[in-house]
């Protein structure tokens, strides 16, 4: 199968979406609620293409948009730069001098936003990514709340998320390095949620390493048992394979087993 990016023809090689494969061939298209891991979204519209041909014509996200024989889009075209460059002035003017979303605006060839900008600066873009990949985790411990310009993510009732599994997905994933936990007496303290999660302790040195709920999904869902740090878990499997081939006395191993 192909699709024309372009004017070019590029193969289809088990891609799903013209994003994907736009990315594949080193193709820019601007994204900020898009992720690899995560089922298309197509809520920021900065990731917009024209279809030329093979669809219905017009403007869609191409995070959503499905690889089909024939299918022509273009990827700037002038519609595509103009209402883009109107979605990223808006997006300004809600998150100002965010570091992010400057970057991705001067990318763009943005530079300032003739909308009003938001009283109080909010450095969510809503994306939605931490959302999605708590949902995706089996918790939803976060959500969106609230309407309009109102619109936040926030645990239940903006109270502590007693579904949270300290797994800090949501801090991996956040494209404005918003979501920050730290590690306090034992706790794991995930802000702006206000999430307040136990540690689990490394049954070897005895180290705080991740969420005790964390541990205790794991072990629920895939039988998997978690009682080392991953700095204790890589000597444990230093030591097998050095047992396993007779290495042992070289690594020192031997005595440190007894």
């Amino acid at each position: 199968m192909y699709i024309t990016i372009n004017g070019t023809d590029y193969e289809v090689r088990g891609e799903s979406t013209v994003l994907e494969v736009a990315q594949r061939e080193g193709i820019y298209i601007p994204t900020l609620c898009h992720h690899p891991a995560l089922e298309p979204y197509g809520a920021c519209r900065l990731c917009l293409v024209e279809i030329i041909a093979g669809g219905r014509p017009g403007l869609t996200a191409s995070c959503a948009l499905p690889v089909s024989e024939g299918l022509v889009i273009e990827t700037d075209s002038p519609r595509v730069h103009h209402v883009r460059q109107i979605t990223m002035k808006l997006i300004m003017a809600a998150c100002p001098d965010v570091p992010a979303v400057m970057e991705l605006a001067e990318k763009l060839g943005v530079t300032d936003t003739p909308y009003q900008k938001a009283s109080v600066p909010n450095s969510c873009v809503l994306c939605g990514i931490c959302v999605r990949i708590c949902s995706k985790v089996g918790t939803s411990a976060i959500g969106f709340a609230y309407r309009g310009s109102d619109r936040q993510v926030m645990g239940p009732w903006d109270k502590t998320p007693d579904t949270c599994l300290g797994c800090r997905a949501c801090e991996n994933v956040c494209p404005m390095g918003l979501i920050k936990f730290e590690e306090k007496d034992g706790v794991l303290i995930g802000e702006p949620f206000k999430s307040r999660v136990t540690m689990a302790k490394c049954s070897e040195c005895g180290r705080f390493f991740t969420g005790a709920p964390m541990v205790g999904t794991l072990q629920q869902r895939v039988g998997l048992a978690v009682d080392l740090c991953p700095e204790c878990q890589k000597t444990k499997e230093a030591r097998l394979l050095a047992h396993a081939g007779g290495l042992g006395r070289y690594f020192n191993l031997e005595k440190q087993d007894h």
